[in-house]
């Protein structure tokens, strides 16, 4: 709702000469809650005079504590986009100018330009979004994460259930034209997820995992600044909506990467920010979070109707089927990949990660990623030889065996990433899948030495310190009788995929 009069304020900022180029026209970008104008390399970002239900912009000295706080919140991200919050004030001929001495009518944020094609949604558009960009953002949002302030009066089952509540109040106020049985079957699909992982809702409230995060972290709200995947354009009016559970915060991105199809860049980022930040325990909650978002798309879609019926309709309904598929349960399952160095096994087990439900697919364990995160280092940091004992190696096998079993437990299917040339290792995957009463694949890829040599050799900025001294060792272990399906990837990473897959359909 609208609260007051901003035409001169406006008007103003729609004048090149108040930013001293007299000869530009601003471009203007409208939003319900903003107005943004862009000219030379600068942005002008000015709160609108509104007040509703979540947000309350409707005074001058709102809009310039919300200015400072949007400043402050997203220099935590983007600093070099986010630059002051400035003034304008009244001049003593009656006109306007920036940062006077006389009254402040009203206040913006001013930020550096960039371009509009370096947004991640035109980049997942344009079929731009890199497996590295995808790694690079889940690194930047896990160390945001990290370094985000905990914030344990918020969040929890009660935060929850509050998004589901909502949801379900304003979906059912959009039906007709929505489905109302759709809207009914996903409300009780969501409480009956959110009683189920009450207890584990509040015990990372409790654990520091709820904390000031993005609060809106969509593909629109980052662009690739500099090189950098880079997170702008908080949540700053809003403190509940911000303070929210890390793993919510992510699932923001997930559910607009599922929602465009891009499963694969989904569980690629799930998978990086999981090795980063080791927050495991937190998977049994995700398909609620991953629905709650696509319900908060609905109703932001629901809400439109009146202005664009047919586009604001379609949006909803995707939305709304999208919500209510990622509740649907799936049998988890238990994957072990292995073979030497240079067979591709990460490779394979990331390709066929994604096929597996519920969304954004399997978790992969990767015995390298692992045996870096129990030495506290990056995946990419090389390691000494003193890191590669047998007893190191043993570590490093049960504490995959360990992930495992969390992963299975919170429904999702286990990728085993390893070696496993030593049979017990084989066995004990094995045994780990009858005991969690988990179907079980082992596949073991193949290639001829020469392949293997070549692509150790060539390899660079992998997690595997595997070189080829070690691939020699290797080529000389004796591995026992193979009981897994064997799987020639001595072709195209591509064909090496597909052989895989056809290889778990005849299993």
């Amino acid at each position: 709702m609208a609260t007051g009069d901003q035409t001169e304020v406006t008007d103003f900022l729609s004048r090149g000469s108040s930013y001293g180029l007299a000869d530009e026209a601003p471009q203007r970008i409208d939003t319900h809650i903003s107005l943004v104008f862009l000219i030379g390399d600068r942005v002008f970002k000015l709160k609108r005079a509104v007040r509703f239900s979540f947000l309350d912009y409707s005074s001058v000295a709102a809009r310039e504590r919300y200015c400072r706080a949007e400043l402050a919140l997203n220099r935590r991200t983007a600093s070099a986009l986010y630059h002051r919050v400035r003034a304008i004030t009244r001049k003593p001929d009656g006109g306007l100018e920036w940062d006077g001495p006389g009254e402040a009518l009203d206040w913006v944020v001013e930020m550096q330009r960039f371009d509009a094609r370096d947004l991640f949604d035109r980049l997942a558009t344009d079929g731009r979004l890199t497996p590295t960009l995808m790694m690079k953002l889940a690194d930047a949002i896990a160390q945001f994460h990290q370094e985000a302030e905990i914030t344990r009066s918020f969040g929890g089952a009660r935060g929850i259930e509050a998004v589901v509540e909502e949801n379900r109040t304003e979906l059912s106020a959009a039906s007709p034209p929505l489905d109302g049985d759709s809207v009914a079957a996903l409300a009780s699909a969501s409480m009956a997820a959110l009683d189920r992982v009450r207890p584990l809702l509040d015990r990372r409230q409790a654990e520091g995992k709820v904390r000031r995060c993005h609060g809106d972290l969509h593909l629109r709200n980052i662009c690739l600044f500099e090189g950098e995947p880079t997170l702008f354009d908080c949540i700053e009016f809003n403190d509940s909506i911000a303070s929210i559970d890390v793993l919510y915060d992510l699932a923001f991105l997930l559910m607009d990467l599922e929602h465009r199809g891009l499963r694969d860049r989904a569980n690629l980022v799930l998978n990086r920010y999981l090795d980063r930040s080791g927050d495991i325990e937190g998977l049994p909650a995700l398909p609620l979070f991953l629905s709650a978002r696509a319900g908060v798309r609905a109703l932001v879609a629901a809400a439109s109707l009146s202005v664009h019926k047919d586009e604001a309709l379609s949006d909803a309904n995707a939305y709304l089927s999208l919500a209510r598929s990622l509740l649907l349960p799936s049998p988890p399952g238990l994957l072990a990949i292995g073979g030497l160095s240079g067979t591709g096994k990460s490779t394979v087990a990331l390709g066929l990660a994604p096929d597996f439900q519920p969304a954004p697919g399997a978790r992969v364990i990767r015995s390298d990623v692992l045996r870096k995160t129990l030495m506290q280092v990056a995946p990419e940091t090389r390691l000494p030889p003193s890191a590669y004992t047998a007893e190191m190696s043993a570590r490093v096998y049960e504490a995959m065996k360990a992930q495992a079993r969390t992963v299975l437990a919170a429904g999702y299917t286990a990728i085993l990433d390893a070696t496993f040339i030593d049979p017990q290792w084989r066995q004990a995957a094995a045994e780990l899948a009858r005991q969690e009463r988990v179907p079980f694949t082992g596949l073991w890829l193949n290639a001829p030495d020469e392949i293997l040599r070549a692509r150790v050799r060539q390899r660079q900025g992998d997690a595997s310190d595997a070189d080829l001294a070690v691939l020699e060792r290797q080529l000389t272990a004796e591995a026992g009788v193979m009981e897994w399906a064997r799987i020639d990837v001595s072709g195209m990473p591509d064909a090496a995929l597909a052989a895989a897959r056809q290889g778990l359909v005849a299993r």
